[in-house]
């Protein structure tokens, strides 16, 4: 038998496909295009409407393209919302995806009730071998249930992967010649493990002295955990990239407030404060919801003023997406369709704008880049900087996945163009 996985969603979704196709492979079973696939998994992201909206039509271009095939829906979408099978044959649960051997010739839903989840064990038999990157999952689950999310219900509660289990799995990696490795999780500023007594910056600090890939990224990350001491560690590591995505959500204090979230805007002006005096070329990156019920047009334009205010790198913009569970579905004051459309524009529009102002800051400087094998218009090959720059190099042999020192050159169009001086 042949299987296929689509991801759709976050970077623990891409973890868990990882598993997922393990598991399929101590099955027997081998990879193979979706048309060939005897079995196509969708592992599905179910944040908003759109990503349901996708996953919707995934299955149905499925249907169209490879009929006979079993398609199982799995993950967020599968576990919140079990009703909605989009025409799949199967619908697991977060726990049963782990077990997905069992269910290649079910039909019907199977979805484990309740918010007790497991940590999948970790182990691994290898990486993708178009991938620079690696998604390592520490941390899964969220108990914070902002206004708007649905995550805390399709995760579950908060759980720690074992701290001998990531070094061991860290050192495997630097092994097989990864040179950059995701540490990713829901809420990773969570991270616990009571065994060891270790919490995320203990961990980080485990990290610089132990045998690891050279470059360590960390995902989305809570903003009240950026305190001095978190700076400090990443301001003084050789491998943590100084790179941060965090989600914001909403640059106004009643906004704020009605999501749930648990700060104002003047916490986060000085946290990207203290970040910048810590590490000055950090290239930070927000999560921003546009349309969030009873937003009037002056508190959007209260979050478009402070987040122009702020010397930062890029945006991630979404419009508000009602999900049945969580207390926002059912508030008043909904935004329409059309505002939140221009909302999002004028946001999308300052993103561009941001990051072609961070890009040139660099301009005529040396960085280190790990060069990706996937060949772009033409004859380049893209690679990130220590602050997440896109940098487009002209293409050669012997850089890919190896840590290359480049000079930033030129901005063309809407990307940055690189020289290789050494690999």
């Amino acid at each position: 038998m042949k299987y296929y996985v689509h991801t759709t969603g976050c970077k623990a979704n891409q973890w868990d496909t990882h598993v997922i196709a393990n598991r399929l492979e101590e099955a027997g079973l081998s990879p193979a295009s979706p048309e060939d696939a005897d079995v196509i998994v969708v592992n599905a992201c179910a944040l908003t409407e759109g990503a349901e909206r996708d996953v919707r039509r995934f299955i149905g271009s499925m249907e169209r393209l490879n009929g006979s095939a079993h398609v199982i829906l799995t993950g967020c979408q599968g576990q919140v919302y079990p009703g909605k099978t989009f025409g799949a044959d199967a619908v697991l649960g977060q726990d049963e995806k782990f077990r997905i051997a069992e269910y290649l010739r079910k039909t019907g839903t199977f979805v484990s009730p309740g918010r007790d989840r497991l940590m999948e064990a970790g182990e691994i038999h290898g990486v993708p071998r178009d991938k620079t990157r690696f998604f390592f999952k520490i941390q899964d689950g969220c108990d914070r249930f902002c206004a708007y999310c649905i995550v805390p219900f399709g995760r579950g509660k908060p759980r720690s992967r074992p701290l001998p289990e990531i070094m061991e799995t860290l050192a495997r990696l630097a092994g097989w010649g990864v040179k950059e490795v995701v540490l990713t999780g829901i809420e990773i500023s969570s991270y616990f493990d009571p065994g060891q007594n270790m919490d995320l910056k203990g961990l980080l600090r485990q990290i610089e002295t132990s045998p690891t890939p050279p470059r360590i990224r960390l995902s989305s990350i809570d903003p009240l955990y950026l305190d001095v001491e978190m700076i400090g560690i990443m301001a003084a590591s050789r491998k943590i990239a100084k790179s941060l995505h965090i989600p914001l959500q909403s640059g106004c204090d009643r906004i704020l407030g009605l999501m749930g979230r648990p700060y104002g805007i003047e916490y986060i002006r000085a946290m990207v404060g203290r970040l910048q005096k810590g590490m000055g070329e950090i290239g930070i990156g927000f999560d921003v919801i546009v349309g969030f019920p009873t937003e009037t047009d002056e508190e959007f334009e209260e979050t478009l003023r402070f987040i122009s205010s702020l010397d930062i790198y890029y945006l991630h913009v979404f419009p508000f997406s009602p999900r049945t569970g969580t207390k926002a579905a059912s508030m008043g004051g909904a935004v329409s369709a059309r505002t939140k459309k221009m909302r999002v524009s004028a946001l999308r529009a300052l993103d561009r704008e941001m990051r072609k102002r961070f890009f040139r800051r660099f301009l005529g400087s040396e960085a280190w880049v790990i060069p990706e094998g996937k060949v772009y218009k033409g004859d380049y090959v893209r690679g990130y900087t220590d602050n997440y720059l896109p940098l487009y190099l002209p293409r050669k042999k012997d850089i890919e996945n190896n840590l290359t020192r480049v000079k930033i050159k030129e901005i063309m169009g809407d990307n940055l163009i690189g020289e290789v001086l050494e690999a």
